[in-house]
């Protein structure tokens, strides 16, 4: 792939996503252990950019656009939950529940959020802290929850 062979030699840098868009748009999203910088993406999008053009690989004419994931973007790799332990994320299970709370830490097959559970029916009782384990097969999508508090 012409996207890990141009960030080979960046073993912080890895390739979340390639799409093509409805208008030909041909979407990369590479993401770092430490974020992505604008001169990486615009040295990914000249390399891939010319590959593609020298191969002949697109007949027609498409954009290029190489980007971080934005903010909105779920989580789909494991290294990306990595990078956000201990950020607050919304997890959408694949039974249509919800579940919120910190990072707390990633393995091959489970996260573990911190999770506020408030008592059924009960106004004055105080949330209890639980750290909850939540298998990745049964999530359907996460996204990192940004607060402005």
């Amino acid at each position: 792939m012409l996207v890990e062979e141009k960030i080979a030699d960046r073993p912080d840098l890895f390739l979340v996503d390639i799409k093509m868009l409805p208008g030909r748009k041909l979407m990369i999203l590479v993401d770092g252990d430490k974020g992505i910088g604008i001169g990486d993406c615009a040295a990914i999008s000249r390399f891939v950019g010319f590959k593609l053009e020298e191969e002949e690989v697109i007949d027609e004419a498409y954009n290029l656009e190489v980007s971080s994931p934005g903010i909105d973007t779920p989580l789909v790799l494991p290294r990306q939950y990595t990078k956000n332990i201990g950020r607050t994320l919304a997890v959408k299970m694949i039974d249509g529940s919800k579940r919120e709370g910190i990072l707390k830490s990633i393995d091959n097959e489970t996260i573990i959020i911190e999770e506020k559970i408030k008592p059924a029916g009960a106004k004055a009782k105080k949330a209890e802290i639980i750290e909850s384990p939540i298998a990745l097969s049964d999530i359907a999508e996460t996204k990192v929850v940004i607060s402005f508090k």
